[in-house]
Parts: C-alpha cells; structure tokens; sequence
C-alpha cells in the first residue's frame, strides 16, 4: 500500500491539496462570552455557517490545484524554485518573503528554520520478504521560530510522528496536521504552537518500506554460491537517496551525528560506518548490532549492510584496523587480497601528504555484485561493484589492474575530500570529485611510480578525453547552478570529474608541490567535520601564495575557469614586425563554429580566461627551459627567446594547463620535422599533446586535414606508450568517420605499422589488418581450443579474444561464451564478455544483446558495456542502434536514475552514427521517448551533427592528401 492510501485510510486524504491550501493564522485574543440561549443558537449557526465555508474553500482550492497540477505537471512552487539562493558559511538560508514561510515544502531547499544535531536510528531488516520498518529520533535545533517541521522521506510508510520540546513541559507537542509532499520528497509536520529559536527538539517517527530492487536507496541484490542463490541488501544515498530509508534532513549542509542499530536473522552479518558497539540477540533467532556513534557527517554518507559475506582484514601503521568483505569464495580465492594491501598503504600516503589524520577508527571496503556507480565512498564503508575491487592476479590484465587500483586511489581520497569536507551544495560537487579524480593520479604513483601516471596517462585518459566534451556547445561550467531535484544527478558528469581534474592539476603546477600542499591542509584543518564551497579553497590558496610573497589571487583567476563552459585555445604565432616577439591570442574553443551563429544567446558574451601559458623555444638540437606567461587578453605580443626562420615555439610545456595550442602552419612544420629527425628533444608528454592538439584543431577547421596525419608519420620512430595512446585514440575515432565510406581501405592500408612496439602498436596492427597480428591470434585461440590450458599472456588477452572471435567460426564464439560461464574470475568474465561483441555475426551479436539483458549473470554496468561494444563493431552499429531504440524503456527505468550509467550508454550507441539519415533517426527518437530535457541526449545530436557536418566539409579534402601521400 503507497503512502497516499495510508494517508486516506487515516482520515489524511487531502495530503498535497491540504498543503497547498493551509496558511500560519495569527493567533486571536480570547475573549469571555456571557452564556444565553440565544447567543448559543447564534455561535451555533455561526459555526455551522464556518463549516460550510470552509467545504467550499477547501472544494475550490482542491478544484483550483488539480488544475494547475494538470496545466504545470506538478503542484508547482510558484516559480520560487527558482529562485537564487545566498548561502552562507554554516549554511543558513536568508528569510524569504511572508508567503515562502508559509508554505516552505514547496522549494527545492528545505527552510533554514531547523538544524538537525543528531539521529538515533534503529532499523528492522527482513530479508525473507524484502521490507524493514524503522524507528528514527532526531534531536535538532530552532534555527527561527517556526510551526512547521520539513523533512525528507520518500517511498516510506510513516506509522507514527511525535514532537517533543527540551522544555520541562511533559509530553509531546500537539500535531495539527501532517504530510507527505512528492513533488519535493518532503513529510511536513505542521504543530499548534511555534517552536522558539535557540531551542532544542525532538521528533520521533516510526515507519516501513520495501527494500528496493533498483540500485537505490536501500535495496537488494544477489549472487550464487555452490548453486545456492544468497541474498544482501545494502545502500546507496548519494546524492538523494537516503530519504528512501528514513526520514531526514537530506542535504548536505545538514550534518550531524548518528548512531545505528541494525536487527536482522542472526544468519546474517550487519556492517555500517562504524564499528558494533553492542551486540544483543533474541530467542527467536534474531540478533541486533548497535555501532558507535559517528563524527558530524551529511546524510548521504551514512551507510549500512546486511549479508552473509566474510572478510580479510589488515591493520594500517595508525592503527587503522582495514576489512574487506566480499562472497565467501572470492575472500577465500584471495582475489580482495589486492585491494585490502594497497589501501593500508594509501592510508598512510594520504595522512601523510594532506597532513590531517583518518577520522575512524575503522574502514571498510564492501564488494557487492550490483551498484549504480562503479563504488561509493561512504564514510568508513565504501561500497563497490566487484568488477572494481576483486582482482585475479592470475588471469587479471595490467590494463584491469590499473583500473582497479585508480578507483580504490580515488575511493580513499575522498575520506578527507567528501566525507570530513563536504561541499555546501551540489553545485560545487567538483570540489569533492574533481580531487578525487586527480588524486587516483597522484595515489597511483605513490604505489607504482614506474606508471608515471600523473605526467603521462592523466593526459590521454582524462585531459584529451574531456576536453572532446568540453569542446562541445551543449557544455556546462563545472560549477552549475542547481535549481530543481533533476539537475541534482546531471552534476555528477565527466565534466565535474575530468575537469575538476584537470583544472586542480593546472593549479597544483602553477602554486608548486609545497603551497598546494599547505593550502590543501589549511583547507581540511578549517573545516573539518563542515562544508565547504569553492572560494573557500581558493582563499586557501591565496593565503599560502601570499605568504611566500606570490601575490596572485586564485579566485580571480579560478572563477573563469569554474564559472564558465568550455576552454581557450591559445594560437601563437612569431611577430615579423617585432624581433624575438611573439602574438598570442586566445579564443573560445568549440568544434561546431556555426553554433556560435546558432545560438547566439549562448555565446553573445566574451568568453575569457587568465591562461598560465608556459612557453619553449627549440631547435633541431635544443630546447630551452619553459617561462610562464599570463595571457590574460584576447590579443597580447611578449618577447620570447632568440626566434628565428629555423627555431620552433612550444606552448603548455607537459601539458599542464587547460586549453589548446595552435601555431602559424611554418611553426607546424617545423614541429613535424623535429620529431621526424630527432623526437625526443621534445618530451613524451608534449609528443602526446601535440598529437591530440592537431588531430582536434583540424577536426574543428583551424588546420588543413593533411597537418594530423603528416605528424604521426613520425610515429616509426615513436618508442614510448603515451603519444601511441594518443594517436590510436585519434585515429580510432577517425576510422569510425570513415569506416563506410568507399575509400575506407585506402585509410586502413596507410597505417598498418611493422613495429609492435608495446601493447597499443599490437591493439592497432590488428584493428587494422595486419596479417601477423591476426595469425598469432588465431594460433593462441586454437592452440586454448585443442589443449583446454590458456597459454594467452593475460596483457593481450583482449586483443586476442577479440581478433580470434572476430576472424575465426561460430564454435569460436560459442567456446568463449561457454568460459565466460564457467570462469569465476570477475576480471577474466568482463574480458570474455567484451570479446563476444567482435563476431561479424549479426545473429551472435544479437543473440548476445538479449542474453545480456536479460541473464543475472552480466552484471548491469557489463549489460551497457556489450551494447556499447556491440556499437563499436562496424557490423553492429545499427544492431546497437536499433537495439538501443527498442529496448529504451527497459534500460531507461534499470539505469535512469544512475546518470552516470545512462550517459554513458547514449553517448556510446550515439557517438559514431555519422549520416543524415542517422541523425534525423536520433532527432526523431529524442522526440518520442520524451528526451528531449537529457544532457547526454544533446550532446549526442552535437556530435553525430558535426560528424556529417566533418563529411560534407573535410572527406574528401582527406582522401585527396592521401591519394597524394608518398606512403598512400
């Protein structure tokens, strides 16, 4: 039974039309009345004439609301939604206007007249039918005087509320009407009497609700083991969800202390942020664990679980005592062994580099067959999917182990930047995810400084990768407003991630290793336990800069790249007229230029940013040592070095800073000589950058489509992973371009490379069609078939399976369908499963979309993967496509409200449609399916549009240069 059935049966019908209707009446003096019959009959009448009245009101009001429900789609806010909020230091809410308070659960923000300071919440798990009820005490404090108490609930069945002052008045406070409002989520207790500021309250509330299928809130999943099917239930509340399992104030400002207990069949294990306190059991076979009461944190971050999982356990130098549960065969097969090592010492590396100690006294990790979200940091219990945790060290990938490890880097990062520093609001949620993400960069060389992954791979696989996105119309800034519950989820996107990264790196290069450390301690030290917004940490850093002198204001610097879409880029150019003088320039980067036309309202003001272009002058021998400069204009001329006809300019030296570089087509020149003749006098990360940088100016039409591939000429030469990783990233999104168009083999042929250099060399020459690669393959396959022993170094694993299912006959198929079966190794599965979608039959792939979908064997992150890879498989990308458009409805309730899944699988059926046909198709479908208002669904029309826009402009501009190629 819903919540709106309860409140009919208990006399509560009127529920959102009663709250849209109830105003605060100023209270009337009582007055005596001398008693007579007659003045009897009158007040009787009198009253009896209310009643009436007050029918036809409310009749009218309930008439005159349905009304407005059915023209707005909601009981809408009367626009103040959207409204700016001014947010102070601890999070206090500025007084709106007489009408707002009176009916303050109709905004996004709850009212600031309360604060909450502690939560006793005591919880009933039943897993033999899927429920819990649940019994929550909040102590919390009168802010400003208010009759009205607002919090969060959703899908809970509320039984019983009482209020209850600290005064010494006995006896809860008397309730005149309370309930539930879904358009915000909130449950309202409206009181007879006001409550006083500076006082402190009670409320008790006791409700149930089912433990949920979907990946939110409290709910369940399963797994098998020795054929039995077991079940847990666990949590996830980030960002919104914790109002799915008990009444709170669900924001992150409101933070407090919280103490839980968790009763369930003592069959079962329980698990929370803290460690068990106390442990009672019952003669019925039940048991209840009581933890310790937590540090001051925000609801999302309270977590618990109830399984029937072991654990491996480890110690950290501080004392730390470190659990990692999982099912009892992957504890027992070692595979969390990994994961559980490199967490002891990441401990100890963050306390050591931010300075500020590990607040618990425990940490968790939970491995979970099903999650939303690759994991979860939640304090003291971070939870993940077990593809992100679990490795096999003898069958597990390199390639799957860096995975793995960045994500257990950023996990634990966020145990100081989150969980004991949390952001004020959504808006600022880089400020948690951005450094996390940067951080798995930085953890991971401290674990594997042989990686280098914060010099070389931070730039393929996040800086390249975002700035395709950022490069876009249909981009954001990375602080965004948010003004309804839906733009809540649209924050946690790569831009939040991958940018916040990029820009954090920027800043630590400019600030320099010791100030961005010290700045970073300031940070935490000050608001440890609290929130905290951007100009909080740009203060910090201003403060540390100017103690050494540096005079610079971040925030002035920061807030153009934070408040702002997209980047510059910076076109250098050498100055004829003045000697040793070089013009730069900086404009808005974006690939489509007409949707500057387009949209003029979007780009009618000046996008400009304070750029730290880090500048190199060299020659055939030389390279001198970077200077920094400050570009801060949209035209600037600064001397430079001896310049002249020979030497050439280098700008963003590694690649630090956020932004392309382009030159005069002389300097280009001279740039593809130098790394013809002598490429290392340039380093490996600007080799890169300049690959990346050249492939996308010419997609945007800053430069002739000839410059991208007479620069990866040189390649030959090339000795090192990263400027491979560049260019194969490059070129694979060049060949999807072209892979249909009758000329195709002309591009394929002219890349087929003899040097097989690394893993990425071998990733190319088989894509690509070389006939040594795809005999090794096929040997390795058959060579597995015939002896039943994988002798497939695990490293090129992939590639292997991929090429021998794609080359070779259906029983192929069917074998690694039969291993993927049959393997227990989490990593080893997602491989084989990937392999599978590289058949050049359309009845296997098809067959494998439905089997994905509907097995409980593919975990649901996998399930987007197959369709993802499917797409990419050229003979698949309509069987993706189409598959995608049918089954739309199914894929959007399982993953709809995991933003993160759902882009992700737009983006990938989307990104490689490439005709007019095509795109009317996704037009056509964005209208039905009422997608219209989704991010990922107008990024996606973007770039199929500037894929035909690149055919029509640049196709045969492209294959006319490589006609003419001396290597064509």
């Amino acid at each position: 039974m819903g919540i709106e059935d309860a409140s009919m049966r208990n006399g509560r019908a009127l529920s959102d039309q009663w709250a849209d209707s109830v105003v605060v009446r100023p209270r009337t003096t009582e007055q005596h009345i001398t008693v007579n019959k007659r003045l009897v009959l009158g007040f009787a009448i009198s009253i009896l004439t209310l009643i009436v009245v007050t029918a036809i009101a409310i009749t009218l009001s309930v008439s005159f609301e349905r009304c407005a429900a059915e023209s707005s789609g909601v009981l809408a806010a009367n626009g103040s939604s959207n409204s700016k909020w001014k947010k102070s230091r601890d999070g206090n809410i500025s007084h709106r206007d007489s009408e707002d308070e009176q009916q303050p659960w109709r905004h996004l923000r709850l009212p600031a007249t309360l604060r909450p300071r502690h939560y006793d919440l005591r919880l009933s798990v039943y897993m033999e039918n899927f429920t819990f009820s649940g019994e929550v005490n909040i102590e919390f404090e009168c802010v400003h005087s208010t009759k009205f108490i607002v919090l969060h609930t959703d899908r809970l069945e509320v039984e019983k509320v009482l209020v209850y002052s600290d005064s010494k008045k006995a006896g809860a406070m008397r309730i005149q009407r309370r309930f539930h409002y879904q358009p915000k989520q909130v449950y309202v207790i409206a009181l007879h009497r006001e409550m006083k500021p500076l006082r402190t309250y009670k409320i008790n509330i006791t409700f149930h609700a089912l433990i949920e299928h979907e990946l939110l809130g409290f709910f369940r999943s399963s797994y098998v083991l020795n054929g039995e099917r077991r079940f847990l239930a666990v949590t996830q509340f980030s960002p919104t969800h914790a109002r799915k399992a008990f009444p709170c104030f669900d924001e992150p400002i409101y933070k407090a202390t919280f103490r839980v207990s968790l009763k369930h069949e003592s069959s079962y294990h329980s698990l929370s942020n803290m460690p068990v306190e106390a442990s009672t059991s019952d003669e019925d076979g039940w048991v209840t664990n009581h933890f310790s009461r937590t540090p001051r944190m925000s609801t999302y971050y309270l977590a618990w679980a109830v399984c029937n999982f072991t654990y491996r356990e480890a110690v950290a130098d501080n004392g730390v005592v470190i659990r990692l549960y999982a099912r009892p065969d992957a504890i027992q097969s070692g595979s969390g062994d990994y994961a559980l090592h490199i967490t002891k010492r990441l401990l100890q590396f963050y306390q050591d580099y931010f300075k500020v100690k590990y607040s618990l006294p425990k940490l968790d990790l939970l491995a979970v067959p099903k999650h939303p979200y690759a994991a979860m940091e939640n304090w003291g219990l971070s939870v993940f999917v077990e593809q992100k945790i679990l490795l096999d060290p003898d069958v597990s990938s390199f390639s799957y182990q860096m995975e793995l490890t960045m994500v257990v880097v950023h996990e634990i990062c966020h145990q100081w930047f989150g969980d004991l520093v949390t952001p004020v609001w959504w808006e600022d949620v880089w400020l948690k995810e951005g450094f996390a993400h940067y951080f798995e960069y930085i953890g991971a060389d401290f674990l594997f400084p042989k990686w280098n992954m914060e010099k070389q791979r931070f730039l393929t696989d996040v800086l390249h990768e975002v700035m395709l996105l950022d490069g876009l119309a249909s981009s954001h800034p990375i602080s965004q407003e948010v003004f309804e519950a839906t733009d809540i989820d649209r924050v946690f996107d790569w831009i939040a991630y991958k940018k916040g990264a990029a820009l954090i790196r920027m800043l630590a290069n400019v600030m320099g290793q010791p100030l961005f450390q010290r700045g970073l301690n300031d940070y935490l030290m000050t608001h440890m336990y609290g929130n905290a917004a951007r100009d909080d940490l740009w203060n910090k850093f201003s403060e540390a800069m100017q103690r050494e002198g540096k005079d610079i204001n971040i925030t002035q610097v920061m807030d153009r790249w934070t408040l702002q879409m997209g980047y510059p880029v910076v076109t250098i150019s050498k100055n004829d007229s003045l000697d040793n003088s070089v013009t730069i320039s900086q404009e808005h980067f974006i690939y489509d230029t007409d949707a500057k036309i387009q949209n003029p309202e979007l780009f009618n003001k000046s996008f400009q940013w304070q750029i730290p272009l880090t500048l190199a002058v060299g020659n055939s021998s030389h390279i001198s040592t970077e200077t920094i400069i400050w570009v801060s204009n949209k035209t600037e001329t600064h001397r430079v070095g001896h310049v002249d006809g020979e030497t050439w300019l280098l700008g963003n030296i590694n690649q630090t800073g956020y932004f392309r570089v382009n030159y005069d087509l002389h300097n280009w020149r001279l740039l593809i000589q130098q790394l013809m003749s002598n490429p290392t006098i340039i380093s490996v990360g600007n080799r890169a950058g300049l690959i990346d940088d050249v492939f996308n100016l010419a997609r945007a039409g800053y430069l002739p489509q000839n410059v991208p591939l007479q620069m990866i000429s040189y390649l030959s030469q090339e000795t090192e992973f990263l400027p491979w990783h560049a260019a194969s990233r490059a070129l694979y999104q060049l060949d999807k371009l072209l892979d249909r168009t009758e000329d195709h083999s002309l591009f394929s042929v002219s890349l087929i490379s003899d040097q097989e250099l690394q893993r990425e060399v071998m990733m190319l020459a088989c894509s690509f069609g070389n006939k040594h690669c795809h005999r090794q393959a096929v040997s390795l396959i058959s060579d597995w078939i015939s002896s039943n022993k994988n002798r497939i170094p695990p490293n090129v694993r992939d590639i292997v399976y991929c090429t021998g299912v794609s080359l070779m006959d259906e029983d192929v198929w069917e074998f690694i369908w039969m291993k993927f079966h049959s393997s227990t190794a989490i990593s080893e599965k997602k491989v084989l499963l990937e392999a599978l979608t590289c058949s050049d039959n359309i009845f296997l792939l098809n067959r494998l979309l439905n089997l994905s979908l509907t097995s409980d064997l593919v975990p649901d992150q996998d399930v987007i993967d197959v369709i993802i890879h499917v797409g990419r498989n050229p003979l698949g990308r309509h069987l993706a496509w189409r598959y995608f458009r049918e089954k739309w409805d199914i894929l959007n309730s399982r993953y709809g409200e995991a933003l993160f899944m759902n882009s992700k699988l737009i983006s990938g059926v989307t990104e490689f449609l490439n005709t007019e046909a095509e795109l009317n198709e996704l037009k056509e479908f964005i209208l039905t399916s009422g997608g219209e208002s989704a991010p990922a669904f107008a990024r996606a029309v973007e770039i199929v549009q500037a894929n035909v826009k690149w055919h029509i402009l640049f196709q045969q501009q492209f294959y006319r240069w490589l006609r003419k190629a001396p290597d064509g």
